[in-house]
């Protein structure tokens, strides 16, 4: 009788404790959104970095106290291989580096495993902000980092100061725990078409998407059965996301069902991380396709589908 007192009293014990450790792990993750209300409230903790995702001439003009500038197609992103002048044929552009690279990276920018990370768009960034969120969430820091909604312009119509001092950060201390889930390739997308809990959707405006216009790839058209968002139809001409209300009407209207995975594509990887983004926001089970429509177009063995304008 002891016995099992002792044995109960000690799983009761466990149970608390695993919902202790539940609980605050669910209180370190930080949200995917922030206002520029709360960045200002914050602004000066010991732990934020902020990332200003545009040109440079843009960032050296003006930018939030304290930001650190990131050229993503420079600094998160394979280099092109124009050994010869040109482009080399199969190659693809702005495809993620391996981890270690971005680890560098990241931390030359101040990042360390314990950092608070607000990424924004300087003017009109809206797609590379998100490209480089999926970069930091496929580099383990997710559950860390957030998007500043309506970038540099809702923080300045907000009349929230900003600087052209540039300071350079002490260096961080990154350890990567890295998802390679975050991304899939072609094999992955060629297995799941027409599968039933798997949703792909083109992110490309609508000429792309039917076939109307290649855009310069190899072929045009889309991934049979995929369905189309344009990229731009999740946020405002304010650039911010529009709200959960509206961005699940769009995915519904996709035909995106509750729990499904949700892989989207455009031309090249980066539009469609707006749609990875809204998608996680969302609760869903979120991929992306890096490689996109770069590398499904340049592969004759796999399908493609045209669309009649609507």
């Amino acid at each position: 009788m002891i016995v099992k007192k002792i044995f109960v009293r000690t799983s009761l014990v466990l149970l608390v404790l695993a919902a202790s450790v539940a609980v605050a792990s669910a209180q370190e993750r930080a949200p995917m959104l922030v206002t520029p209300a709360w960045l200002a409230e914050h602004l000066h903790d010991s732990d934020l970095v902020l990332l200003h995702v545009g040109a440079k001439g843009e960032f050296e003009q003006a930018h939030i106290p304290g930001a650190q500038p990131l050229l993503y197609s420079d600094d998160i992103s394979t280099p092109h291989d124009m050994s010869n002048g040109h482009m080399a044929a199969g190659t693809l552009m702005l495809e993620l580096p391996p981890a270690e690279q971005l680890k560098a990276t990241f931390e030359k920018k101040g990042i360390s495993d314990n950092s608070r990370i607000i990424v924004y768009f300087g003017k009109d960034w809206f797609s590379p902000t998100t490209r480089t969120i999926l970069t930091l969430t496929y580099l383990g820091l997710g559950d860390r980092t957030s998007l500043l909604d309506g970038g540099m312009p809702a923080w300045q119509a907000a009349g929230h100061p900003v600087t052209s001092e540039v300071k350079t950060p002490a260096a961080g201390h990154l350890t990567p725990h890295a998802h390679p889930e975050v991304v899939v390739d072609a094999a992955w997308v060629s297995s799941h078409l027409h599968q039933p809990g798997v949703a792909i959707i083109d992110a490309r405006n609508t000429q792309f998407y039917t076939g109307k216009n290649s855009g310069g790839m190899s072929r045009a058209g889309h991934i049979p059965g995929a369905q189309s968002i344009p990229f731009d139809s999740l946020f405002g001409n304010d650039g911010k996301l529009k709200d959960t209300s509206a961005l699940t009407e769009i995915f519904r209207g996709a035909g995106v069902k509750p729990g499904a995975q949700v892989v989207s594509y455009c031309h090249i990887g980066q539009q469609a991380t707006v749609v990875w983004f809204a998608a996680r926001l969302l609760g869903y089970d979120a991929h992306l396709y890096d490689g996109s429509w770069d590398d499904w177009s340049q592969r004759k063995d796999l399908p493609v589908e045209t669309s009649p304008e609507k």
